[in-house]
């Protein structure tokens, strides 16, 4: 008994900072979720669920952007900094790295959104809440999170965010009162966010003793190489996820997208406990990569999935209910539909970080997110002109998600990677 009792108290010991890591990064996914649920009931009955919709599709029209300048820096950064973690200057090189390739991504975006603010309708009718959204690529470039994730650090980050979040609540239940409030709405969120990344940039420069500079575009060929597969996988990804909302906004309205939009809040709430933890192992299972503990790692994580489905199932119903009234009821069936993908995040996310990313199968990683881009305009295309209905496009979203990790393990056992 106390061999166990001595064996538990030391991989507790050895494993501190992976806990600590996954505890404030989960608290920083739990802050931003909680946040946008506490705020939800009061924003959906103000703004009502067109105005609403107009914000959600702007912010989904930003993501692209925000997906192309993140470029899928982050896994090439974070393994870097766990290799050289006691190298100032190699850390100097990467962050610098870093930032200066978002700078000159997101000089490449500018001109693309402000062509796309001429030509769309729907952006020239509402310009103002587009264009504050599209300001959020701010934080992508400021926003260092791959860093105190790759050196374990992400209290720091979290109690930028949690400060901020608690400064911007009084502005809006004062300032937001009618559905012409969006754009206002638009503008204190975006701020509340861009601050952050201002903030925790001062804080890598002044206590972490980084130096930023900018670095020629030379230099930069082996980040942007190593990058490559991640951006196209996270390219993929987020035109995959994004159009779900802009197809609805754009074939059904935007009271839809509302729809679609409380009913991942609803999986938020599980996803934020989960969504973290193959992040905050990667760091201490890459230094040594173990077969046994990755399929111990799925298969738990398989048993996770499952169980948040059957939750979702059980509480949907009355979560729906209690943060968007009787009027949002249609969310319910989409979150259970949702509830799914929690599964195929969790069970591809470790394909990538414990089984691709450790043997330099990159590409794999850019092939599985191709094989689910595809699959979901093949399920989805046929079903919205068939059915008419937004849950096509839910069910679309969550069957390519299972194509992906019956790709993964195609690969996986032809490769014999595992």
């Amino acid at each position: 008994m106390r061999s166990r009792l001595h064996k538990l108290k030391s991989k507790v010991s050895n494993n501190t900072k992976v806990v600590e890591n996954y505890f404030f990064m989960t608290a920083l996914q739990f802050i931003n979720s909680l946040f946008g649920i506490l705020i939800y009931p009061y924003l959906i009955r103000v703004l009502g669920a067109g105005s609403y919709g107009l914000y959600v599709f702007a912010l989904s029209v930003t993501s692209y952007f925000i997906g192309f300048i993140s470029f899928g820096f982050s896994y090439p950064a974070v393994k870097a900094l766990v290799e050289h973690k006691d190298n100032p200057e190699m850390k100097n090189s990467i962050v610098s790295g870093v930032f200066t390739a978002k700078l000159l991504l997101a000089l490449v975006s500018i001109p693309v959104f402000i062509i796309l603010m001429l030509t769309i309708p729907v952006m020239k009718l509402h310009p103002a809440i587009f264009a504050i959204c599209f300001a959020q690529i701010l934080n992508e470039i400021l926003f260092p999170l791959w860093y105190f994730q790759g050196v374990q650090k992400m209290r720091i980050v979290t109690f930028i965010q949690l400060g901020l979040r608690i400064l911007s609540l009084p502005f809006i239940f004062l300032m937001i009162k009618s559905p012409a409030d969006n754009t206002l709405y638009a503008l204190i969120a975006t701020l509340s966010i861009v601050m952050g990344g201002i903030i925790s940039t001062f804080y890598l420069i002044i206590n972490e003793k980084i130096k930023i500079s900018l670095l020629p575009f030379k230099s930069l060929k082996v980040l942007i190489n190593d990058s490559m597969p991640f951006f196209w996988s996270n390219s993929t990804g987020t035109i995959k996820q994004e159009s779900v909302t802009i197809i609805i906004g754009a074939f059904f309205g935007m009271r839809d997208v509302a729809f679609y939009d409380l009913a991942n809040k609803i999986i938020i709430l599980p996803r934020m406990l989960t969504m973290s933890i193959n992040s905050a192992l990667f760091p201490k299972v890459i230094e040594n990569v173990k077969k046994e503990v990755v399929r111990k790692i799925i298969r738990y994580e398989t048993l996770i999935g499952l169980a948040i489905i059957a939750v979702v199932a059980l509480t949907g119903y009355w979560l729906v209910w209690l943060l968007g009234g009787i009027n949002m009821l249609q969310a319910y069936p989409l979150a259970i539909i949702l509830s799914v993908t929690v599964l195929v995040w969790l069970v591809v996310g470790c394909y990538i970080s414990f089984i691709f990313v450790p043997q330099n199968k990159y590409y794999f990683v850019t092939r599985n997110q191709f094989v689910a881009f595809i699959s979901f305009f093949l399920f989805c295309i046929p079903g919205v002109l068939i059915f008419h209905s937004i849950v096509a496009v839910v069910v679309a979203l969550t069957l390519s998600g299972l194509s992906e990790i019956a790709y993964c393990n195609y690969l996986i056992k032809k490769h014999q990677l595992l």
